[in-house]
């Protein structure tokens, strides 16, 4: 008796004392960013070869993790002019109730102007990084609620993807809860993450809070008449917004990286960016563990004002 419990107190001891796997896979992080906004996508610009490069990476990563699609490929096409398409890059995974939640962050970036590659690292390789680093998780940790992942096209053209996406969504609007947007988390000399919306949507404020202390998350930036800090339309979110569907929105301020070409790989914050995604899951699993969500239907809310 003696020798077995000596056995399973050393079993028991191994167990404790061995590292957990993180919820995010920082290495797999840190590579999708680097792919991403390396010189070989030229920027992502619609129509060209960089973009149709990211496309297939987006689209293999979705494979890889096991996404189900609504559509052959992933692919939901529209057009931007006479003779290029956007492509919006749609993957879900079934929770234990229909309702969804859109987690979503764009991939398209600036290409090339005058001579210079803009090559969109923390805007928006990041964004899409992080969605990867969610769908990962999730998809070994079923959630309660359907979480749709997006990887939106052509929000630098006019968040067209967005707002084709709410014009043609892969499943009735009345079933989509809330839109989780990122849109440049890589990057702040303040550890400062911003997430906006709650102005808007004050039931959501009490599940914006993380238990991370290396990054500090702020509601905010979603005032109306506050001019260029009210971020209520500055990103893909607005087309749920308009839709009567509640958003947050994560994203940092402006840095002088901001559409120029030194927002590179070489420029963000891994450290920070690795616990800004953290902090996101933090939140999305607050999220998803609320059942209020599910009780405030798109048709019962408060119409958005043009």
């Amino acid at each position: 008796m003696e020798i077995r419990h000596c056995i399973l107190f050393l079993l028991f001891f191994s167990w404790a004392c061995t590292p957990r796997a993180q919820p995010i896979d920082k290495i797999q992080l840190i590579n999708d960013i680097k792919t991403l906004s390396s010189a070989k996508f030229s920027g992502r610009k619609p129509g060209t070869v960089g973009h149709e490069k990211a496309k297939t990476y987006i689209v293999d990563r979705f494979t890889e993790l096991g996404l189900t699609a609504f559509t052959p490929g992933y692919l939901q096409q529209f057009p931007l002019n006479d003779s290029v398409n956007g492509y919006n890059i749609i993957g879900y995974i079934p929770g234990k109730q229909h309702e969804a939640v859109v987690i979503s962050a764009h991939y398209d970036h600036l290409g090339e102007r005058q001579g210079e590659v803009y090559l969109g690292a923390d805007d928006n390789a990041s964004g899409v990084a992080g969605l990867l680093a969610l769908a990962r998780y999730y998809s070994v940790h079923q959630p309660n609620h359907t979480l749709i992942f997006t990887a939106f096209d052509a929000e630098e053209m006019g968040l067209r993807g967005a707002r084709y996406f709410v014009a043609h969504p892969p499943l009735a609007l009345s079933t989509m809860m809330l839109n989780v947007n990122m849109d440049m988390i890589s990057r702040n000399e303040n550890h400062e993450l911003y997430a906006s919306g709650t102005y808007h949507y004050p039931y959501l404020l009490p599940l914006v809070k993380s238990e991370n202390p290396h990054v500090r998350l702020r509601a905010g930036h979603d005032i109306p008449g506050s001019g260029p800090a009210d971020w209520t339309t500055q990103s893909d979110h607005a087309a749920f917004h308009a839709k009567h569907i509640p958003f947050i929105y994560f994203g940092v301020e402006d840095h002088p990286g901001y559409h120029t070409p030194d927002d590179t790989f070489e420029n963000i914050q891994p450290d920070f960016f690795y616990q800004s995604v953290r902090t996101i899951l933090d939140v999305m699993e607050k999220i998803d563990r609320n059942p209020s969500l599910i009780k405030t239907r798109p048709m019962e809310r408060e119409p958005v004002t043009p």
